[in-house]
């Protein structure tokens, strides 16, 4: 009998689980939000009310306690403070994203929504009520002294990610789908742990990115919780994901490494499987050579042989060797630059130019003002072993002379022709005579 009396008290505690489990301990008529992780950003982050919102668990001994004490407090703050709970069994990203390791955990989301706080009173109405008006206070003096609230939560619009550009459902086709750039996008939730960590790396690579493709490759982010649609649309089932989208092509998974340098990487191949090789240019004057040298990591100077040594298929043979280098080096973002033996002698002198012959090549970091000289042969072997080299950050530099780039001539530009001697002046030997040509005088 006792037997049987037992069973029924297990049954009945196994039905009761069950139906926590499925339905919660809250519905519609109470006071109280139910929240999950597809209204919680919305709900909660992107409020400026204060939250007091409980993670719970329908199995929890503890929870079904606080219950009607969590109820009673929700009516007492209506229109005051915002009561919300989380079935944190049923919704785990939630509750792994506050750190909840026990049940009954109550936090309170209050001006910076990023940092919420651990409940610490007692377990009454009462209690929460106190520690709930408490909590305002605080934040209406924090709005009172002129600090931020709780509507600049979410991911902050600071200057550390000007660069990343925020998506949203209704300008996304526009600023992505119809442009010719290049888009890296990441899909977050707000309440993502792996989102918020990746969140500095994507900023700081969208900034080094912008300045090397200069501005063909952009970085973007949809916060996928609020614009549902577009999560939808391009199936996001997990955070954060990233998609490559390029014009007229089926955007395709990004599936590289989450630091700055493997984003950057990543995103300068991709620039380089579409780029344009950079332009080879003659160093006619001195805006070329400060613009080319400014703009990019490193400037390739080389100085050709006088047109008068090598004609134009010679010359012409050098350029071929230089363009097929800066095609192979496009993605390093070098600027590429040549100018004729003895045109601009200054330039040459500050790079020790000359001193091996003609050709010769030197690589130039405006920055530092520091520069190496290629040592092997103007070859397409020799060049790409002395780049390889700068790559990797081995072979020797020198500082460039007098410290910066000299004045720069202004020279015309080659015409693409054979060179012609210059023609002499005819010497008019008609008046003199031969014999006094002989003459010698002692």
């Amino acid at each position: 009998m006792v037997a049987t009396s037992n069973m029924k008290n297990l049954i009945g505690t196994v039905a009761c689980t069950l139906f926590l489990t499925v339905n919660g301990f809250y519905s519609s008529s109470d006071d109280v939000v139910e929240l999950t992780p597809a209204n919680f950003n919305g709900e909660v982050l992107q409020s400026d009310s204060l939250w007091l919102v409980e993670f719970y668990a329908p199995w929890c001994g503890h929870c079904q306690s606080l219950t009607p004490h969590w109820k009673k407090a929700a009516t007492a703050l209506k229109g005051v403070v915002k009561v919300g709970a989380v079935d944190a069994d049923q919704h785990k990203s939630l509750g792994s994203q506050y750190g909840i390791r026990g049940f009954p955990t109550i936090k309170i989301f209050g001006s910076n929504k990023n940092k919420a706080e651990d409940y610490q009173g007692a377990r009454s109405s009462q209690a929460i009520v106190d520690s709930a008006l408490n909590s305002l206070r605080s934040m209406v003096k924090e709005r009172l002294d002129g600090k931020s609230s709780g509507s600049e939560q979410g991911r902050q619009s600071s200057g550390g990610r000007k660069d990343v550009v925020d998506l949203t459902d209704d300008d996304f086709d526009n600023k992505v789908l119809n442009s010719d750039d290049i888009w890296l996008v990441e899909f977050y939730a707000p309440w993502c742990g792996h989102c918020k960590n990746l969140e500095p790396e994507w900023a700081a690579a969208a900034a080094e990115v912008k300045e090397q493709t200069k501005g063909k490759v952009k970085l973007g982010a949809v916060d996928a919780t609020v614009h549902q649609m577009l999560a939808s649309r391009y199936g996001i089932q997990g955070f954060p994901t990233i998609k490559v989208f390029r014009k007229g092509e089926q955007p395709e998974d990004y599936e590289g490494g989450r630091s700055k340098a493997d984003i950057v990487a990543r995103a300068l191949d991709l620039y380089s499987d579409n780029a344009a090789p950079p332009e080879l240019l003659e160093i006619l004057n001195g805006d070329i050579l400060k613009k080319t040298c400014e703009d990019y990591q490193l400037c390739i100077i080389a100085a050709l042989p006088h047109i008068l040594d090598t004609g134009a298929s010679g010359r012409n043979a050098y350029l071929k060797v230089m363009m097929q280098m800066a095609e192979k080096y496009k993605k390093k973002m070098w600027g590429w630059l040549w100018m004729e033996a003895g045109a601009q002698m200054d330039l040459e002198q500050s790079l020790g130019i000359g001193g091996f012959g003609y050709p010769a090549m030197a690589a130039v970091n405006y920055r530092k003002m520091k520069f190496a000289l290629l040592k092997g042969s103007f070859s397409e072997q020799g060049i790409h072993e002395f780049l390889r080299d700068l790559s990797m950050g081995r072979g020797s530099t020198a500082t460039v002379g007098g410290g910066a780039l000299p004045n720069i001539n202004s020279v015309e530009p080659w015409d693409g022709k054979d060179g012609e001697l210059p023609v002499e002046d005819e010497i008019d030997l008609s008046d003199v005579e031969l014999d006094d040509l002989g003459k010698v005088e002692l």
